[in-house]
């Protein structure tokens, strides 16, 4: 967001002066354009700055407008059409549902968090900085992450309370205002022309990528891969596997079991649930292609949001024919897939159960062409299957040759078909 400020009580919104701003965003952020120029604006007497709801109405301070120069407000719609085209306020809405996150504080951080998530390139080559934005720098933070990372590096504080002010609207952080005309209020954006806009501007990224920061790089990648059946059944599956009955569970000594009353004298641990901890290992064999493989990361993704955004929790190893090394997740675009040769993902299960601490879950991506461990892993499985013809040979030196299923005891999830 920008400068801090009181609400408006007086005067009228200088359109003239708005929309030239709007008109410089979108010349030197042309791939925004088309994002840009969806926004419907509302003049509004309650918003200390600009702000916007999740149906891409931008609400405007008559008196901030006035005060800040047609540059600064150019980097203000940017700011905010961002929030809208990065999810924030559907994002914050689940965020807040899975970690149990209530009342304006927690979504003041919400905003703060995807303030830096978006501060962190966005400004530079012809769009100027407005004042006071918040970065991750300002925070101590660093930067290139998303706004679940940032939440959970910070909290309200002496080094927040210059930012009480800051409100970018229910679009940012998902949480209804006053000034919000809502779902049935004129000239809302419905989810499918919401999506459309989205899709618009990845276009215009994805055509023309050096002229894109690397945040909107990656926000449009994902774009292009929308949530499917499968992927869906992917991400079940792995919620299936963490929530499991021993998954995730360890003893302590920190509070006494509620059965040791009935055994007196004896201090007995008690069963207490830790984060689950998931193992990838990715089939880097000749078969495997490098669609398939960029596939494979963008599962990695959403592996890490199915566990609340912990990265930290995730190690990834490739594996041809034999296991590579076991990398701890910091960013998906950072992840070293060698392989090419033959295929035998028995070792990298075996590698993958052999890292300290051990899994709590494997998740295999393969295309199936190889022998399996025949012995159940100590731990729940799940694979990810990339489709392959029924019919022609799958092997050029054995055309006999058919590779075995997935064993029974892996959760088996087919990639890539509806």
């Amino acid at each position: 967001m920008t400068t801090s400020g009181t609400s408006d009580t007086t005067g009228a919104l200088d359109l003239g002066k708005l929309y030239a701003a709007r008109l410089h965003a979108a010349r030197v952020r042309p791939y925004l354009a088309t994002a840009l120029f969806a926004l419907h604006t509302v003049q509004s007497l309650q918003v200390p700055t600009m702000a916007v709801d999740r149906y891409w109405r931008c609400y405007v301070s008559p008196a901030f407008v006035d005060r800040t120069p047609v540059e600064e407000l150019a980097g203000v719609w940017v700011h905010e059409v961002s929030h809208l085209l990065r999810d924030h306020h559907g994002r914050s809405d689940r965020v807040a549902r899975e970690r149990g996150l209530t009342g304006p504080a927690e979504r003041l951080r919400m905003n703060i968090a995807a303030d830096c998530e978006i501060n962190d390139d966005v400004y530079g080559d012809g769009l100027a900085r407005p004042q006071g934005v918040v970065q991750p720098g300002t925070l101590h933070l660093p930067e290139g992450e998303l706004m679940e990372d940032y939440l959970r590096q910070f909290r309200l504080g002496p080094r927040t309370q210059f930012l009480a002010w800051l409100d970018c609207g229910s679009g940012a952080d998902g949480l209804d205002r006053e000034w919000d005309l809502g779902p049935d209020g004129a000239h809302g954006l419905s989810e499918q022309e919401q999506d459309a806009v989205r899709f618009r501007v990845a276009q215009g990224i994805n055509a023309r990528p050096g002229h894109a920061p690397k945040g909107w790089r990656r926000w449009a990648e994902e774009v292009f891969h929308p949530p499917q059946p499968w992927r869906e059944l992917l991400g079940a599956a792995m919620r299936s596997a963490v929530s499991g009955g021993g998954t995730g569970e360890d003893y302590t000594y920190g509070r006494p079991a509620r059965r040791a009353a009935g055994v007196p004298g004896v201090v007995l641990p008690s069963l207490r649930r830790r984060p689950p901890r998931v193992s990838v290992v990715i089939d880097t064999s000749g078969s495997v292609s490098d669609a398939e493989l960029g596939s494979a990361l963008l599962e990695v993704a959403a592996i890490v949001r199915a566990l609340g955004g912990r990265r930290d929790l995730v190690t990834v190893l490739s594996c041809d024919a034999s296991a590579g090394l076991a990398h701890t997740l910091c960013r998906a675009e950072g992840i070293p897939l060698i392989g090419g040769g033959g295929t035998d993902l028995r070792s990298g299960f075996a590698k993958a159960l052999r890292s300290g601490p051990g899994p709590d879950v494997i998740v295999a991506l393969t295309d199936g062409q190889t022998p399996w461990p025949s012995t159940r892993p100590p731990c729940r499985t799940v694979v990810g299957l990339f489709p392959r013809r029924a019919t022609g040979s799958w092997s050029e030196d054995d055309p006999e040759y058919v590779p075995d299923a997935p064993p029974e005891w892996a959760r088996v999830v087919t990639i890539g078909t509806s």
